[in-house]
């Protein structure tokens, strides 16, 4: 239980049901103990902070109003539900949010009945809520359905396919922007405030309604004048209010209002809730709000690990190493040094795939699209087409949002684009909606494409220096979250011939055949089984596309145990592309797979992880034990 004298109103707060009698002034403090609670337990166990903080009054304002889950509430992405997650039966195991066997940092349906739609990428709420309110109409249902849409999930091209979806639909809908760019000073809140709370009123709607269908019946003399009031309020709203986009996109738009506001929210949602159409309130929120270290940054603290909570600095483990992001920025910023034809470009992640080192030393060779994948990768290839190389660096399970741009506009055309893929494999405590678990699979099959992974650091900067100068068409080079191995970096870069494997490790009793992060536990494990009087021999396959040939015909000829490693989907993965090969080549040796099963991998640590799937040092060697001793059965084996 929650520390009743510490959090009074929380304390009493177990559902939304509990909140609804609750006066004004209480609304008030429950916000305030909502947001301490969010303080005093992500400052210890980490997670997503600074748009859970902004979005209280929000949320708050949202469970009062609206009959939850009857009603149904989508939020995009799960940074700013937090408090979603306090309020409807999850405070206590927010403290487990994130961990092994604890809750999801995202929305999920399986977890809470309160969790309409599940989701940790962006821009999918205006869709997702369109497609609940159409279901709603078709089955005669009077529940309302609210998207909450922010986070700069704005600027993804999806969230405006929904809108103008919405507004040739014209279901009853309501759309919550929650707007924490603070682009919007608080003077101008007060002027907006008193025209939005005029134009929400269920009597202006009323006498609107009724002049509308009174100047329907005087033929052109009404005509004109609907015009000269229709252009009367837009005018109004576009001197006042960023709506002018929103209305042409067949929404009405409301707004923007203080999201901190609780009174004023409240009353706001009640006003709109029975309005017909698609509606949209725009609610200015600051991301942080309540925490000084957070405000008014807007990369501080939107992720963090456990932190001091008074100074809001990060609480390190002791580590000498260096990330595989920060290797990758490094190595960029010194091949543009020397090729200023080189750029970067990031879909809102600088500081997470590592661009913001070239933003800062060569700001004119770096570009941000925003939450944008797609445009970004078709923006690449029209910069290739002229001769620049575009490094395109996006998350793995983000990259996957551009799939077709990648075959059609990259690929078909045989453009020179790089993609670098950081947390590909299990990311850890994102959980199911971020592991690059499908990137080999869903890049391995498109024609012209190099696919690449190295084992270290060094390796990564060499194939990094390979992929940008002596590539041609699209190649990918795919790494893993977190610290790389602490292996020396030499001076400058050396090419590595493309499709080409290297031996670390010679041996007489089976084969392993690894990929990327696998090298380090195949050669953990090669020295247990050592041990244990099992010879393997470990070669760094290096890329997942072309594979070595030459190399896997010297295998098939030297061993009759083979063992793929890869930390990916096993299925149509590396391994699937040496067994393609030997089925070609109507080889006949065994074959064990060890990677990811075909299942959505859950939350915890990386190591967690990777010993509960069996995939390290340890799993491997138990595994590698149980296929060495089997009989030789001219087939292939997953396990």
């Amino acid at each position: 239980m929650i520390d009743s004298d510490k959090y009074p109103i929380l304390a009493k707060v177990d559902n939304p049901a509990d909140i609804k009698n609750l006066s004004v002034p209480d609304l008030k403090k429950l916000c305030k103990d909502i947001r301490e609670y969010l303080i005093d337990t992500i400052s210890e166990i980490g997670g997503h902070f600074g748009g859970g903080l902004g979005a209280v009054e929000l949320t708050v304002a949202i469970h009062k109003v609206f009959n939850t889950p009857y009603d149904l509430v989508v939020w995009d992405t799960g940074h700013q539900a937090y408090p979603h997650k306090i309020l409807t039966g999850r405070k206590e195991a927010l403290k487990r949010i994130r961990k092994l066997n604890g809750i999801s940092g995202f929305l999920k349906r399986s977890e809470s009945e309160y969790d309409a739609f599940g989701a940790g990428h962006a821009s999918t709420s205006i869709s997702a809520a369109l497609g609940m309110a159409v279901a709603r109409e078709m089955k005669k249902e009077n529940r309302k359905v609210i998207a909450v849409v922010g986070d700069g999930a704005m600027t993804g091209g999806m969230a405006y396919e929904a809108m103008n979806n919405s507004g040739i639909n014209k279901a009853d809908l309501i759309v919550v922007l929650n707007d924490n760019n603070m682009s919007i000073a608080p003077n101008v809140w007060q002027i907006s405030n008193y025209f939005t709370e005029m134009i929400s009123h269920p009597d202006y709607n009323k006498f609107k309604g009724q002049i509308w269908d009174l100047t329907g019946k005087l033929d052109q003399f009404g005509d004109r004048m609907r015009k000269i009031a229709a252009r009367l309020e837009s005018g109004i709203k576009s001197v006042i209010t960023p709506g002018m986009l929103f209305e042409a996109l067949g929404f009405r738009y409301f707004g923007p209002i203080n999201g901190h506001n609780v009174h004023q929210l409240v009353k706001i949602f009640e006003q709109v809730k029975d309005l017909k159409g698609p509606i949209l309130v725009h609610a200015i929120t600051e991301k942080g709000k309540g925490y000084e270290p957070a405000e008014g940054h807007s990369q501080r603290l939107h992720a963090s690990t456990p932190f001091d909570k008074l100074t809001g600095k990060a609480i390190k483990k002791a580590s000498s190493k260096t990330s595989y992001t920060k290797i990758f920025g490094n190595a960029l910023v010194e091949l543009v040094n020397q090729n200023p034809k080189i750029v970067g470009i990031t879909a809102a992640m600088p500081d997470g795939t590592g661009l913001d080192i070239l933003k800062e030393k060569h700001p004119r060779n770096y570009f941000d699209v925003g939450i944008a994948e797609e445009h970004g990768i078709t923006f690449a290839a029209g910069l290739a087409t002229q001769g620049i190389i575009p490094v395109v660096a996006i998350y793995s399970s983000f990259l996957q949002r551009g799939f077709d741009q990648i075959i059609h506009d990259v690929s078909l055309q045989k453009l020179h684009v790089v993609f670098v893929l950081d947390r590909a494999g299990l990311v850890g405590a994102d959980g199911p909606t971020h592991h690059g678990s499908f990137d080999l699979t869903y890049l391995r099959l498109i024609p012209g494409m190099t696919v690449m992974a190295p084992k270290d650091e060094s390796e990564l900067r060499d194939m990094l220096y390979t992929a940008v100068e002596h590539c041609e068409g699209p190649v990918a080079i795919r790494y893993p979250r977190g610290s790389a191995l602490g292996v020396p970096l030499k001076d400058g870069f050396e090419k590595i011939e493309t499709g080409k494997s290297e031996t670390l490790i010679e041996g007489e009793n089976v084969a392993f055949l690894a990929l990327g992060k696998m090298v380090e536990y195949s050669l953990n494990a090669a020295e247990i089984l050592n041990e244990e009087g099992i010879s393997p021999e470990v070669i760094n396959m290096r890329f997942a596309k072309p594979l070595d040939e030459q190399k896997l015909d010297e295998i098939a000829s030297r061993f009759n145990k083979i063992i793929t490693l890869e930390e990916s989907s096993l299925k149509g993965g590396f391994g699937s592309g040496v067994l393609e090969y030997f089925a070609e080549k109507n080889y006949k040796n065994d074959i064990l797979r060890v990677g990811l099963p075909d299942e959505f991998i859950d939350h915890g640590t990386q190591k967690e992880l990777h010993a509960q799937l069996g995939i390290d040092a340890e799993g491997i060697k138990e595994k590698v034990k149980v296929f060495y001793k089997s009989k030789v059965t001219k087939r292939r084996v997953t396990i």
